[in-house]
């Protein structure tokens, strides 16, 4: 990973200052560096847009395999992407009506926005995105193209792992909301 912890503790807490243990410090590395390692796939997907482009423009030939893998990687990429986003607190969101809100209730409208909104999200979605991925793993679900590619639920698979890398990064950020409302914020150093 090209960037430590504590190189991106800074862009954490931003937003809502938060107080780290031990255990979140490592979900929130693992999940960082899962997010390094697929940063890599925009830079493939960009040279997979390139030489479609190349190819269909200059040469007259365009290839549904191409099409399909540009649609894979640009899936994949978001999806892992969004723990990592989640992560560093970079998400969209709509503070109209926290902003106006004290640091420590602030961490309140935070928890119980995770409980009550995030995490049923996150695990209605695993709920069925697992099935979702079984059925296509088990009837070898390829594209419907002639020429398109095989092993559909093999994208389909990240569906399961991008969110379950979300469901333990919002663990993650209930761990933190928890810690600093019982012990308060970290000191910066």
């Amino acid at each position: 990973m090209s960037k430590d912890f504590a190189s991106v503790q800074s862009s954490l807490d931003k937003k809502l200052p938060l107080r780290h243990t031990p255990l979140t410090k490592k979900i929130d590395n693992f999940v960082l560096q899962i997010g390094e390692v697929f940063n890599w796939f925009w830079v493939i997907l960009i040279a997979v847009i390139i030489l479609n482009v190349v190819l269909r423009y200059v040469f007259r030939n365009g290839m549904i395999e191409l099409e399909e893998l540009q649609w894979h990687l640009y899936c994949i990429g978001w999806l892992i992407g969004l723990s990592s986003t989640y992560i560093v607190d970079s998400h969209v969101r709509v503070d109209v009506l926290s902003e106006r809100l004290s640091y420590r209730k602030k961490l309140w409208f935070e928890l119980f926005g995770i409980l009550i909104l995030f995490l049923p999200f996150v695990i209605l979605v695993l709920y069925y995105a697992v099935p979702f991925f079984e059925l296509s793993w088990a009837s070898s679900e390829r594209s419907t193209s002639a020429n398109g590619l095989p092993a559909r639920w093999f994208v389909k698979g990240f569906l399961v792992i991008s969110f379950f890398l979300l469901l333990i990064s919002g663990f993650s950020r209930i761990t933190r909301i928890i810690a600093t409302l019982r012990f308060g914020q970290e000191e910066k150093k």
